[in-house]
């Protein structure tokens, strides 16, 4: 590619980055208006003027009294990927059947990038949390993930994103973490031991396709008054894994 073309994509990814830069801005604290994103973002406010109109013409963002909105047009390009395999819709089901069951908070997360990401969820807030990504690491649903891979990879997660001190009970010692993926290998199930936040305990198990892929993990978690003995440790697992395989039947035979 010659002198020109190089220009010409360096200047595109810098636009497309502060395209993402205002979206996100206004997804963290909606209403904003062109004055106070310049601000935040530090472009000028021309720049911030042309991104934001663009943007409000294609209806990802909706000016209302001049402040700045996410549109609704992102809501079809999430279900587009909620919906991207089949499973994704299986699962939607059964995290609503467990939080109904259990009257607990239900999960269904994925990795995306070395991250666990919110697909379904059943409980307070509930579509808040969607999409929002989390360390691997620090969830039940993430290291029943982790336990999945092979070793090389998990040393690349680790080496990539690091085990971060979230609670005093977080895994940040990677020969922990590695014996923690082996129990979990053995009984089938993870347990998030107040790891991602004070006075939560979770657990989770893999969902695997037909095809004995891994899917993603379903999960529910709870207060530590609730999760404990043989709630946490035999009956929430024994449903968990009643779900994740009603999820395969269904994807096998619809």
């Amino acid at each position: 590619m010659g002198t020109n073309g190089e220009q010409e994509t360096t200047a595109g990814v810098s636009t497309t980055r502060k395209t993402f830069d205002i979206i996100e801005k206004v997804r963290d604290e909606e209403g904003l208006s062109i004055t106070e994103l310049t601000r935040r973002t530090g472009l000028t406010k021309s720049t911030v003027y042309r991104h934001v109109t663009t943007l409000s013409d294609l209806g990802y963002l909706i000016e209302r009294n001049g402040g700045y909105y996410i549109g609704f047009r992102f809501l079809q390009l999430s279900e587009t990927a909620r919906t991207r395999k089949r499973g994704y819709t299986a699962a939607k089901r059964k995290v609503f059947e467990l939080g109904q069951e259990t009257d607990e908070r239900a999960v269904f997360i994925v990795e995306e990038d070395f991250e666990g990401v919110y697909v379904h969820r059943y409980g307070s807030l509930s579509d808040t949390m969607i999409g929002k990504r989390r360390p691997l690491h620090s969830l039940a649903s993430g290291k029943v993930i982790l336990s999945e891979w092979e070793i090389e990879r998990v040393e690349t997660f680790i080496q990539e994103r690091g085990l971060e001190r979230i609670t005093r009970n977080t895994i940040t010692n990677p020969d922990d973490l590695f014996t923690e993926l082996e129990t979990i290998r053995e009984r089938s199930y993870a347990i998030n031991d107040e790891e991602h936040m004070n006075g939560l305990r979770g657990v989770a198990v893999p969902v695997y396709t037909p095809d004995d892929e891994l899917l993603g993990s379903l999960g529910v978690f709870g207060p530590t008054s609730r999760f404990k003995g043989d709630y946490l440790r035999e009956k929430l697992p024994k449903l968990l894994w009643d779900k994740a395989g009603e999820i395969r039947v269904t994807l096998a035979y619809g």
